[in-house]
């Protein structure tokens, strides 16, 4: 569309001088050729208009005239794509007939009612390098009067959102994928809750599912899925790891690769597209694809899986597409192996807890079982010392008070590991009645005395009248008040034990033991 004439015509044209690329592809441009004829016949408005078009290193176009005639500078190559150089002169409807149902009404607007429009983050599905993408795009469509004062065309500036709008959409998945499977306890939760994460993005994942693989790694079974029904021929309840199944679990597992699968027409009928089902009515075909993706576990005791997902048919699955991708497969592997953990961790303590209810069980057992022969043994004893003690000669009689002494002694012992057991097992219940805990203290505590005073140290008792009754349980306390003078005689070789009574802020009563 250039030759010699046209070039030597449009050498005054000081409007188009600079601008890069464009601006020497406009100089060498037949223009007589659209309708808005030769340059030198173009109004003074859209002059201007280009001039500012090519001088402006935003990405900008300009449309002229009744067609739209496309004009645009060096910057807007990188949107136009694949239709550079051939849009240069073309009606705006041919250059761009796949969103011309979205963007025609704009111009419209902007050329019939002479009102300027804008939009932000407009998705727009193009096809300008042979394949329908994803795009989106910032832009404000501006009316441009002629030199007679109507709207001569449109000036556009351009800002390419593409990048921004997916990334974010990319990190709130993975945001939300951490924050939400944090809390996962079961395998089944872990997968339920990250198949309802991939349900909050139909932009990169119109489906999805996870199977988790059995420990023999030769069978899978469906652990969750995200638009698809379960009974869904893409989807069955159980798998097998060979060359038969619908999706390439074997290879995958084997190699541990991210594998690309084309999706030929009839290989599952209607599949779920996600956002994407309208687009897809008016898009050129193109051929569906998924992903298989290992989710290898995390630590040794991780469950592996494999996460199957379709893509969005708007993207190229490329490095970042498939990053993307695997970063999400490693955040349900994460959530799957943290939920093995605590599942395994609960099973440790139920474990714990079924063996500490069993010692329980034995302590109270072998309780009863010393109480009876115990007390078999002191009631006859007893019996002896009451009824016929004075007729024994006095050192058997005080050999036999010392075997009631330490068998009541045992009894005690054997007593309070019942009340041990009873206690863990939370069956304990205290008997509270008033008592003069100074008095009983100082009683308790003098039982000790011949024995620390036989092994040359002092007991020093300090136990003053209380200005109250105390409520106890007046064996608990015994308890409490001999094994505190148990552990002071054991562990006191010289000096003085002191017992401490006293009441404390009138809310308390303290007792010290020391030496």
């Amino acid at each position: 569309m250039k030759n010699e004439s046209t070039s030597a015509s449009n050498a005054d044209a000081n409007f188009l001088f600079g601008g890069g690329e464009m601006g020497a592809r406009m100089r060498e441009f037949d223009w007589s050729q659209t309708s808005l004829g030769a340059t030198q016949h173009w109004p003074q408005s859209l002059k201007t208009a280009v001039r500012i078009m090519l001088t402006s290193r935003q990405p900008m176009f300009v449309w002229w005239g009744d067609e739209l005639i496309n004009l645009y500078n060096d910057p807007y190559k990188a949107i136009i794509g694949g239709k550079h150089p051939q849009a240069l002169g073309q009606p705006a409807s041919h250059v761009w007939r796949e969103i011309w149902e979205q963007v025609g009404p704009r111009a419209e607007s902007a050329m019939l009612k002479n009102e300027g429009t804008y939009d932000e983050a407009l998705l727009l599905i193009m096809e300008r390098n042979g394949y329908p993408e994803e795009t989106y795009y910032t832009f404000s469509y501006s009316p441009v009067p002629n030199d007679e004062g109507e709207t001569g065309g449109i000036i556009c500036a351009n800002t390419d959102d593409t990048q921004r709008i997916i990334g974010e959409r990319q990190l709130n998945l993975l945001r939300e994928l951490a924050t939400r499977t944090a809390d996962a306890r079961t395998f089944d939760q872990a997968c339920s809750l990250s198949v309802s994460c991939l349900e909050t993005n139909p932009y990169d994942f119109p489906f999805a599912m996870i199977y988790l693989v059995e420990p023999d790694q030769q069978q899978l079974f469906l652990a969750g899925t995200c638009r698809i029904q379960p009974n869904h021929k893409a989807a069955p309840q159980t798998a097998a790891l060979d060359s038969d199944a619908v999706w390439p679990f074997g290879e995958v597992m084997a190699t541990h690769q991210t594998k690309l699968v084309d999706i030929l027409a009839g290989d599952f009928g209607s599949l779920p597209c996600g956002i994407w089902e309208r687009y897809l009515q008016r898009a050129s075909p193109t051929p569906h694809q998924a992903v298989a993706i290992p989710i290898a576990p995390s630590r040794e005791t991780g469950k592996a899986a494999i996460l199957i997902a379709g893509l969005n048919p708007f993207r190229l699955f490329d490095d970042n597409y498939r990053g993307f991708m695997e970063l999400v497969a490693a955040q349900i592997a994460a959530s799957i192996a943290n939920a093995q953990a605590y599942e395994q961790e609960r099973k440790r303590a139920e474990a714990l807890a079924q063996i500490d209810r069993a010692k329980t069980i034995f302590f109270s057992n072998i309780s009863h079982e010393f109480r009876t022969p115990l007390t078999l043994m002191l009631g006859p004893l007893e019996d002896i010392l009451a009824d016929g003690g004075s007729l024994l000669p006095s050192n058997e009689q005080e050999q036999l008070k010392m075997v009631q002494r330490n068998g009541l002694r045992l009894l005690k012992l054997v007593n309070s590991l019942l009340d041990f057991s009873r206690i863990e097992a939370g069956r304990v219940q205290a008997s509270y009645e008033p008592t003069d805990l100074a008095s009983f203290t100082a009683e308790l505590a003098s039982v000790f005395r011949s024995a620390i005073e036989r092994a040359g140290m002092q007991l020093s008792v300090n136990c003053p009248p209380l200005p109250a009754s105390v409520y106890v349980d007046r064996q608990m306390w015994e308890k409490i008040v001999l094994n505190l003078l148990s552990n002071a005689f054991k562990f006191t070789l010289a000096g003085k034990i002191v017992v401490n009574l006293q009441w404390v802020e009138n809310k308390e009563v303290g007792t010290r033991g020391g030496g």
